[in-house]
């Protein structure tokens, strides 16, 4: 495919004809209409350059197609990158809208960053678990966006190229990641079911000839053959020299520069994590202290801090859900939320957009006991989904553990944080937003730290009917977001041993044993993504609290929601820069575009 029209685009982009019916001209780079339409023609040749994304956005003109991870490929995305970073380079940026200046900028970092990951990065070479395809063929197969048959036929065109993909996966590898390599195992014999199985199953409710479903199904096996292939291969593979997982303070901080996106290097960021932990103790060293005779009645108090803070968790821990109740426990409290939202005035919700609590599907197992997919931007109308990780199979002492984590305290601070109002809530409002590229393009830090945010907002509008226990174990959660940030530097950079690490998880965020476990998996198997939590959240909350003496006796809890959620998923410093700019009128998106 073609897929570098240059001059074309820049004659789409940059000229037009007169109203008065004069021949036509170059317009200004300075005009906003010029920039959007430039911003199609960019989006549509993205589109081209990765299919799978574009599925997963919602867009499925190239749901049949699967990019084979090769050279070839990788050159054409890096010649891709130069081509429209030197298109954007040609606006003058300080004289666009609020909403196109952030869609431009929004717009040159993910490029100089598919660029750096390709370049420098290079994970295709040690992270197995790039690989996975099977998220994509879920999405067809589950999501109502076409007519089924239509969806299936889609699914099996795009199955053709599975083999070769794998075949090149595999001549990619080079000295892997042990912890990614057995994740890529695990998640592919978990998701394995969406092809072997799930897709046969709904072939049943189909009118499709038999000769036809018959030919399908004969591709199924060959892809099957193709993944089980590159799970065996990578369980024998040699691997003498296989890369660390830790990606090393520079690779770390161009990391955190491209997906955090923040005013903050990582290295201020750890500072203030630092810093807050610290506060968070002595707060909750003061609750404890108080709640203390209540629950222990003339017992010796502990005379170290921690431990007092730790004794008054654990016996608040007791009290949660059983095994077999922790899915319906959920979508019990998501009412509740909606009903203490609405009485407190906070937020607008719509409820037209339904969410879905679900078992978490094996492909995404493996990371997070708890997470929500949203539609894409293309695909308005699909569904939200809460997924719950499964405790079937666990051991008495091992599911006892993770529930006393997830205790009646904070399963409803859970269901804040991944539902309403928290990621649900803003991925509904980022949908609404006009510009395609602030969705496709998200930035996981205000993602993130915007469901922390809300968090505290909730509480500090009187949820738990205030009561020291729930803020006590609100502050005991929030470490979490604080050490994730303090963990994932630390590892990454510094050569934090898992010891030490399970050692702050428990003894100084108060977390189970379980708990910990999970978090150095999760750490070993991810980098920078933890540390969205509090840099999101810091920037958030810095943003409200300079907004609120802006404001003065105008400021309104909701008004400030509103806006900062119209602008999508961008980033908060773009988000900041944007709010106490003066606006200039945008006739398309409007200043929170």
């Amino acid at each position: 495919m073609k897929k570098l029209l240059l001059l074309s685009l820049y004659v789409a982009a940059f000229s037009a004809c007169k109203k008065d019916g004069q021949s036509s001209e170059p317009l200004s780079a300075k005009d906003d209409a010029a920039f959007q339409l430039y911003e199609d023609h960019f989006l549509e040749d993205f589109w081209k350059e990765n299919p799978e994304w574009a599925t997963t956005a919602g867009y499925h003109k190239y749901d049949s197609l699967l990019l084979i991870p090769n050279d070839d490929n990788r050159k054409k995305a890096i010649k891709f990158t130069k081509v429209h970073m030197d298109s954007l380079s040609r606006f003058e940026v300080g004289t666009l809208s609020d909403a196109n200046k952030i869609d431009h900028r929004m717009m040159q970092n993910q490029l100089e960053s598919i660029q750096w990951n390709l370049e420098q990065l290079r994970e295709y070479q040690w992270n197995p678990a790039s690989y996975n395809v099977i998220g994509g063929f879920a999405l067809i197969l589950n999501e109502h966006y076409a007519p089924l048959e239509k969806r299936l036929r889609s699914f099996y065109q795009r199955m053709a190229f599975i083999p070769a993909y794998y075949k090149e996966a595999q001549k990619q590898l080079k000295n892997p990641v042990v912890e990614l390599t057995k994740l890529a195992i695990d998640q592919h014999n978990g998701g394995l079911s969406v092809i072997e199985s799930d897709f046969a199953d709904s072939l049943k409710k189909t009118k499709i000839p038999d000769a036809e479903q018959k030919q399908m199904l004969d591709r199924v096996r060959i892809s099957v053959d193709a993944i089980k292939g590159f799970v065996a291969y990578l369980k024998v593979m040699k691997n003498d020299k296989p890369r660390s997982f830790r990606l090393g303070k520079e690779y770390y901080e161009n990391k955190f520069k491209y997906e955090i996106q923040s005013e903050s290097t990582a290295q201020q960021i750890f500072n203030a994590a630092m810093e807050r932990k610290k506060y968070l103790h002595r707060e909750m060293a003061k609750i404890s202290r108080t709640l203390w005779p209540k629950y222990f009645g003339t017992k010796a108090m502990p005379a170290d801090s921690l431990d007092l803070i730790g004794q008054m968790i654990d016996t608040l821990s007791t009290k949660h859900v059983a095994p077999s109740e922790f899915q319906s426990a959920i979508e019990a409290e998501l009412p509740k939320l909606t009903t203490f939202i609405k009485s407190k005035d906070l937020l607008t919700l719509d409820p037209s957009k339904p969410l879905i609590v679900r078992k978490e599907p094996g492909y995404i197992a493996g990371v997070a006991g708890a997470s929500v997919s949203s539609p894409g931007p293309y695909d308005k109308g699909g569904n939200t989904y809460y997924n719950v990780g499964s405790l079937a199979g666990w051991s008495p002492e091992r599911a006892e553990s993770y529930l006393r984590e997830y205790n009646q305290y904070i399963l409803q601070i859970l269901c804040i944080h991944e539902a309403i109002p928290g990621h649900y809530t803003q991925l509904v409002y980022a949908n609404k937003s006009p510009s395609i590229v602030k969705s496709v393009f998200g930035n996981g830090a205000m993602i993130e730290g915007w469901a922390v945010y809300t968090e505290q907002m909730m509480l500090d509008a009187g949820f738990g009917d205030k009561e020291p226990e729930m803020r006590l174990m609100w502050y005991k959660w929030h470490l979490r977001s604080v050490c994730n940030a303090i963990l994932d530097y630390s590892v990454h950079t510094s050569n934090m041993t898992k010891e030490q690490a399970v050692k702050i998880l428990t003894h100084e965020a108060f977390q189970q044993q379980a708990e910990a476990d999970n978090k150095w998996k999760r750490v070993s198997v991810s980098s920078v993504q933890l540390t969205s939590y509090f840099s999101g959240y810091k920037e958030i909350n810095d943003l409200q609290q300079a907004w609120k003496k802006k404001q003065g006796d105008k400021y309104r809890i909701k008004e400030f929601n509103e806006k900062f959620l119209g602008y999508g998923n961008a980033p908060v410093k773009l988000i900041k820069e944007a709010m106490f700019s003066v606006p200039k009128i945008d006739t398309k998106q409007g200043t929170g575009g």
